[in-house]
């Protein structure tokens, strides 16, 4: 008798579980996940664990040794900040020798400005992960102040130029 066929009292049989297609579950609670193999890792010894606030302030990107590498080996262009945005945390740099208009994460200037519309500046190429097809500014040291504008420094401090 197949497991197809109608049994005694006019009912069908469930197929067995080995030759049900598999569906997409229902709902997350429905989801049967397999047992987890690896050791349980012990809860940190640290008596603040559940109470840690992440810092608002930005910290430098952790990069692999050899993107960080790549960048610092490669050469050094310059070009003008188009447009930066201490509060968004990025900015634009325009190169001088032309082409598109290259993006630069607060974490990658060096010094103690804020980058302002015109500074001239100087910095290396390094992909953006993770498919590496863009670009972005690091490395970013200001050469030269845009004359008659307000610098501000990280700590707050605005100085006239």
């Amino acid at each position: 008798m197949s497991a197809e066929a109608p049994s005694r009292g006019g009912r069908s049989t469930t197929p067995p579980l080995d030759a049900v297609a598999p569906r997409s579950p229902v709902s997350p609670s429905s989801l049967h996940l397999p047992p987890y193999r690896h050791r349980e890792r012990s809860p940190s010894p640290s008596p603040m664990r559940g109470y840690l606030i992440p810092s608002p302030l930005p910290t430098r990107r952790t990069r692999t040794c050899s993107a960080a590498a790549r960048a610092a080996e490669g050469p050094s262009f310059s070009g003008v900040c188009k447009c930066f945005s201490r509060s968004k945390g990025h900015g634009f740099i325009t190169p001088a020798d032309g082409g598109a208009d290259i993006f630069v994460h607060i974490s990658d200037i060096e010094g103690e400005y804020v980058p302002v519309e015109g500074d001239e500046v100087s910095y290396k190429l390094c992909s953006i992960p993770p498919k590496h097809e863009k670009i972005q500014a690091v490395e970013v040291t200001i050469t030269h102040l845009a004359p008659g504008t307000k610098h501000e420094t990280w700590s707050g401090a605005v100085v006239d130029t």
